[in-house]
């Protein structure tokens, strides 16, 4: 009786087994990992063909088809001879935002994604629009701003309500420098001068924050006791003081001269503002030519151009508007469907 005679060739035959399904196996793994890579190539290939290019008004679509997408047009005077602003192609491909803005080599994007909470972040993007850093945040989405050199980031959410025209909303504020990675959570505790005293008061709340050139001075609104002001910031001070009342999403010129802002000009929660721009060396300020209600932080196309969102025609959520920012002319139909201006200059 011989037992050991057919075990070598079943030891053999297992070994074959085994090598052919480790060899499966492997393959499976390069063939997964190829066809991942591929898409990560895909995805960077697409994401550097939509960057942030010069000449270019940057906006987050409405319209059915690229809702809720970045997407960009010439900016004034790049258009296309001939064609009125909004009839320019479009290109369309970018990140999905609820609020966007752009400036320099830098983006952020605020995003709300749903669940149970709902979650929102703040997304910064660098030129390619690639994500750099994500900041899980609490509330709505509300404002986006970028400094002129892309350094200052700011943004403010909803903790409570979802619009400014009544009194039950409470607002969080956030500052990133992007330099340093510094993350101011909340300004709030900022330091603020008000009537020449140190005021305090719990019902504080910050929103619409615009940057100077030097990365330091900044404006913004604060609301308080049912007023609301302008005041100017210094970053490096860590310091606010109140400047003048009625004063609601400020926008600083790329000049550095001027404030956009919406005003309230009727009381109640129908149709309360009117955009106007404020001298900042005089403290004058006047009315510009859109007689519409504006609720939007509006965006400075250039020294002499305002952008903003205004409800749309024709079943569209929002078209964007510009005007001249010396109070002449009259307002003109810059994007269908489209919100969050910002020029890439």
């Amino acid at each position: 009786m011989t037992p050991s005679a057919p075990t070598a060739p079943r030891s053999l035959r297992s070994r074959i087994i085994a090598v052919a399904v480790a060899v499966a196996v492997l393959s499976g793994v390069a063939v997964a990992y190829t066809l991942h890579a591929a898409r990560r190539a895909q995805s960077a290939d697409a994401a550097s063909e939509f960057g942030l290019d010069r000449g270019q008004l940057y906006f987050r679509g409405t319209e059915a088809g690229g809702a809720g997408r970045v997407a960009r047009l010439p900016a004034p005077g790049e258009a296309a001879p001939g064609k009125a602003a909004h009839q320019a192609a479009r290109t369309t491909g970018g990140p999905s935002c609820e609020r966007f803005y752009a400036a320099a080599r830098t983006a952020l994007c605020l995003q709300r994604r749903s669940g149970i909470p709902p979650k929102s972040y703040a997304v910064v993007l660098d030129e390619r629009l690639r994500e750099k850093r994500r900041i899980a945040l609490t509330g709505i989405p509300n404002r986006a701003r970028v400094s002129a050199s892309g350094r200052m980031l700011s943004w403010t959410m909803f903790a409570t309500g979802d619009s400014y025209a009544g009194s039950s909303f409470s607002t969080r504020t956030s500052i990133l420098d992007t330099r340093t990675g510094y993350l101011i959570k909340n300004m709030e505790e900022i330091p603020l001068t008000l009537d020449g005293r140190r005021y305090h008061s719990p019902d504080v709340n910050y929103w619409g924050v615009t940057f100077a050139r030097d990365d330091n001075r900044f404006y913004a609104t604060v609301s308080t006791k049912g007023r609301t002001y302008l005041v100017r910031g210094d970053m490096r001070k860590w310091a606010a003081t109140a400047l003048r009342t009625n004063v609601e999403c400020p926008s600083l010129s790329p000049d550095n001269t001027r404030l956009a802002f919406k005003k309230r000009v009727r009381e109640g929660t129908r149709d309360p503002w009117r955009l106007y721009v404020l001298d900042l060396r005089t403290m004058r300020e006047h009315p510009l030519a859109e007689r519409r209600n504006v609720d939007d932080q509006a965006a400075w196309l250039d020294d002499g151009t305002l952008a903003y969102a205004l409800p749309g025609a024709d079943g569209r959520r929002s078209d964007i508007w510009s005007t001249p920012a010396d109070g002449s002319g009259k307002p003109v139909l810059r994007v269908r469907g489209g919100s969050s201006p910002a020029a890439v200059g």
